[in-house]
């Protein structure tokens, strides 16, 4: 069982009540990237007929790069040294690999990282709000939430900002 009791490093004298606790997705809540959204990249540039395979080598090195159309559009131009795609190309690719992501999610390919369901119902026990603020897109999180931890688990959530919901 995960304790919140003793976290702080500050002195007893000074304790600070932690309000609330704030998610990423991918990597934080579930181990995502390598056996979700790579794979699901992968089978998008299959089904959209291209040659392109992320090895975990290189999706390794791509993760540097934040979102995924800006991933896709940084190895068209960095890697392969040429735009093979037009910015349209790309958010349709982008849509497809999320169809393929979704999948993966639902089949419950991609399980929550040890410990964080715990960590969830121990903060709601302790009225202690959590949030999600993630790249990835509303589907992704609702998917991946209902997948682990149940139909209408975005309601235990105090705020979802997902996706492309902040311009910048």
């Amino acid at each position: 069982m995960i304790s919140l009791v003793g976290l702080s490093p500050l002195p007893g004298d000074f304790i600070m009540k932690l309000k609330c606790i704030i998610f990423d997705v991918d990597g934080t809540m579930a181990d995502t990237e390598r056996n979700g959204h790579r794979v699901a990249f992968n089978l998008a540039f299959e089904e959209k007929g291209l040659n392109w395979n992320w090895d975990e080598e290189l999706y390794g090195r791509l993760l540097k790069i934040t979102g995924g159309k800006e991933r896709i559009n940084y190895y068209q131009t960095d890697f392969l040294k040429k735009q093979v795609l037009s910015d349209e190309q790309i958010k349709n690719l982008h849509a497809c690999k999320t169809k393929h992501y979704v999948e993966l999610l639902q089949y419950g390919k991609i399980p929550l990282r040890s410990g964080v369901k715990e960590l969830i119902e121990q903060a709601l026990q302790n009225n202690i709000k959590v949030a999600i603020s993630t790249t990835t897109t509303p589907v992704n999180v609702t998917t991946l939430l209902h997948a682990t931890l149940g139909d209408d688990s975005e309601k235990i959530f105090s705020e979802i900002a997902a996706g492309d919901i902040v311009p910048n």
